[in-house]
């Protein structure tokens, strides 16, 4: 009997959705615990930033390399490997007490991550037919982009129930789960002619990102013009460059650069990644604003995030028909303008606006992002051949977590500075650091007028966000709307597409931010 007709092959599909799971609802997990984490170990605005994007940099620096290394070395004992260092670091952030472990642990679970999320569907051929495949990959998909909803409510109820260190601890059974159903169901399969792993590419990804996102993130504190800000901009613009050249010159790239000179190509892969720029800058802003200025608890705060959830899964639920019926320019550039629009419209929010106006915008955005993003994605895989399919498909993946990694970053920075900036001048120190450790240090002295100052500046701060991401999804949507095909896609030749292989092509769904922000 041949592993494709195995009947415990749906046993280790259910370990894959666990898994997969884990990884969609991380990054809304940890969103939810920010705000509870800064009160309880004292973190700042630019520590919860590296909290975030610690995960984010190392997952996007290695997700290439690790899905090479699967192919070259057994993918079953790469994704063993990467759910154990998941493991591992998950446990070691669950019993941290201080903020330098916490980021060390998230870069660790990057680690295991990067590894996990492509090896996760890199194993579905070996255990199914092509006739039950299309169904599996749909299966695996869908659970990574549940994850997103499911993250502020089983956050917000495990703060409310336990300590924080719980959104780190519930990873820990579902990852052993995945280990142990590699480990008996799935069977060890790799591809010899895959390129090699280049470390020095992957130092120079890793090594230019890390400087890019420290000198965004120390820029509110230091000042732009500091020597050690502006190093590490200058340090980041030549690696990178370094980065591409030596991508250009190899044979056979890890990123295939030469896919970005394809027009339709490069275009939905920027919308695509400025749509995770504002989706992710948006999951960091939002929290604290309905935690210590609106007064919600972690779980209620996770449940007021699900207007914008809930538009996201209706938006790219429906967006095949609609893009059937308008064609792919339309919907992508009119997706752009709606996110927009609500952008624009939440940056009217004032301390006394209350939740019900906050919904609506916010429902607006994730219809808007699920419009834009998932047919951009889709779009962008669709421009290129068949036997290209693969390498755009990385390249974009990759670009997309840099979006969201620097979405962070620079809107979490653009927030530090404008709320910094709008605070009382005889503030305490400390109410500097983030709004949750003004109203920490409001209640310790008893200044109510301290807690409402705290409270318009945070969103005075979030208002200027907003109107930067409504301004970058206008000129999104002018480049998309102006230069795409009509269509989104002009194939550069052969049969065109992801499926142009003949294979199944990955459903809409699978095209959801299951790892924004990761």
């Amino acid at each position: 009997m041949t592993a494709q007709l195995d009947p415990r092959r749906w046993w280790a599909l259910g370990a894959m959705v666990a898994s997969m799971l884990v990884l969609g609802f991380d990054m809304t997990i940890l969103n939810v615990a920010l705000p509870t984490m800064a009160g309880q170990l004292g973190a700042t605005t630019g520590e919860q930033q590296w909290m975030a994007d610690a995960y984010v940099v190392v997952f996007a620096a290695l997700m290439l390399p690790a899905g090479l290394l699967g192919d070259r070395f057994g993918r079953r004992r790469m994704l063993v490997g990467g759910l154990g260092i998941f493991l591992v670091g998950s446990l070691v952030g669950s019993l941290a007490t201080s903020v330098e472990p916490v980021i060390a642990a998230r870069a660790v679970m990057g680690i295991g991550g990067a590894l996990v999320m492509p090896l996760a569907l890199a194993v579905l051929p070996s255990l199914f037919a092509p006739d039950e495949r299309a169904k599996a990959v749909g299966i695996v998909t869908a659970a990574s982009a549940l994850g997103m909803p499911l993250g502020p409510i089983i956050g917000g109820f495990l703060l409310n129930h336990f300590w924080w260190g719980s959104v780190f601890l519930i990873n820990v059974p579902m990852a052993a789960l995945g280990i142990v159903a590699c480990v008996f169901l799935l069977p060890e399969t790799r591809d010899p002619a895959s390129p090699r792993v280049d470390a020095a590419s992957t130092a120079l990804t890793a090594a230019g990102l890390g400087a890019l996102i420290y000198g965004i993130i120390e820029a509110p504190t230091r000042g732009w013009t500091d020597p050690v800000v502006l190093g590490m901009l200058a340090g980041a613009a030549a690696l990178i460059a370094a980065l591409v050249v030596r991508e250009r010159r190899m044979d056979r790239p890890m990123l295939d650069m030469t896919l970005l000179g394809h027009r339709p190509f490069l275009l939905n892969t920027l919308a695509a990644t400025l749509g995770m720029f504002i989706f992710s800058g948006l999951m960091f802003v939002l929290p604290p604003y309905l935690t210590a200025v609106l007064g919600n608890d972690a779980f209620g705060t996770g449940l007021r995030l699900l207007p914008m959830m809930g538009g996201v899964m209706f938006a790219a639920k429906g967006s095949g028909a609609v893009i059937q019926r308008f064609g792919a320019r339309a919907v992508i550039s009119g997706g752009l303008v709606v996110l927009a629009l609500a952008a624009l419209l939440g940056s009217r929010t004032t301390v006394d606006s209350g939740y019900g106006f906050t919904a609506l915008w916010l429902s607006v955005v994730g219809f808007g992002f699920g419009f834009a993003v998932v047919p951009a994605m889709t779009a962008a895989l669709s421009a290129l051949p068949g036997d290209r399919a693969g390498s755009g498909s990385g390249l974009l993946s990759t670009v997309r977590q840099v979006g969201a990694a620097i979405g962070i970053a620079l809107l979490g920075s653009l927030l530090v500075g404008a709320y910094a900036d709008r605070l009382p001048s005889g503030a305490p120190a400390a109410a500097s650091d983030s709004v949750v450790a003004a109203h920490v240090v409001a209640d310790r002295l008893g200044d109510a007028r301290l807690a409402s100052a705290a409270d318009a500046a945070y969103v005075h701060g979030m208002s200027t966000v907003l109107l930067v991401c409504g301004a970058i999804a206008l000129v999104a949507a002018l480049l998309t709307g102006t230069l795409l095909p009509k269509d989104g896609a002009a194939p550069a030749g052969g049969s065109g597409g992801p499926a142009g292989d003949g294979s199944e092509a990955v459903p809409p769904v699978a095209a959801l931010p299951a790892d924004a922000g990761q």
